[in-house]
């Protein structure tokens, strides 16, 4: 794959804070990263969330991070307060957080090989009727998000807590110089990697701005992204897999 993105510029949506290795990635094929954050991750607005948590830390069976930013916000705010305890197992939904659960010092975690969805994660042994019923789980998770993983192990006979260990927002982004790119031809292709990434893209861009965007190749990481991009008037849609690796495939495979 080497050089496979040579002149070509692939616009970068994830925040900021997550963006750094893709882009270097893209670099590393020859290839420019325009970054244009689409969301913004921070702390949860009540510091003081972890501690009723962190308290009864000992009574949960199995924490379940539902991604990266789940990870770093999660374990700052619990460990800050206490150590892990030892019978807690972890579990995630990607290679990706897997990844961010092995840095903080977890050898064993529960996650999927392929796929990075509740679907992938629900048909794991582990998460089995069998295996879940009369068992506590915490999810951790940002404001708000998909409700299928807790309610179908609420429905398999677990008992379900939530806790919401940093925010979500759109960015004050300036969509001009995106669009600006887009109106000289120089940018090639658009990752985006959450439904509501798509969903602040109209919103900062606006009717006009997506109608500029409009022939631009967007590479979405799960068919519900492809479906949103789909649905705002984004019609060059490349259904990929989630994962530095699988994208950068999918944009030597397509510019290939």
């Amino acid at each position: 794959m080497s050089g496979a993105l040579a002149g070509r510029t692939t616009v970068v949506t994830r925040p900021s804070a997550q963006a750094g290795a893709l882009c270097r990635a893209i670099e590393a094929e020859g290839g420019h990263a325009f970054r244009f954050p689409l969301l913004e991750i921070l702390p949860p607005s009540d510091p003081d969330v972890f501690a009723p948590v962190a308290a009864r830390l000992d009574e949960f069976d199995l924490a379940f991070f539902v991604s990266s930013n789940a990870v770093e916000h999660g374990l700052d705010g619990l460990q800050k307060l206490r150590s892990w305890p030892h019978g807690l197992s972890v579990a995630t939904v990607g290679q990706g957080s897997a990844r961010a659960l092995r840095a903080r010092g977890f050898s064993e975690v529960i996650a999927p090989e392929n796929g990075f969805d509740s679907e992938t994660v629900l048909a794991l042994p582990t998460f089995a009727p069998e295996a879940i019923h009369g068992r506590a789980v915490l999810i951790l998770r940002g404001n708000g998000g998909r409700e299928l993983l807790g309610e179908t192990l609420t429905a398999r006979g677990a008992r379900v807590e939530y806790l919401s260990c940093y925010q979500r927002r759109c960015p004050e982004t300036d969509p001009a110089p995106l669009l600006a790119l887009a109106e000289r031809g120089e940018a090639d292709a658009l990752l985006l990697t959450s439904g509501e990434g798509a969903d602040n893209l109209a919103r900062l861009t606006g009717a006009a701005g997506l109608a500029q965007l409009a022939g631009l190749p967007v590479f979405a990481s799960h068919p519900r992204i492809a479906a949103r991009c789909r649905a705002h008037g984004l019609t060059r849609v490349v259904t990929v897999e989630g994962g530095d690796d699988a994208l950068l495939r999918a944009l030597a495979a397509f510019f290939g």
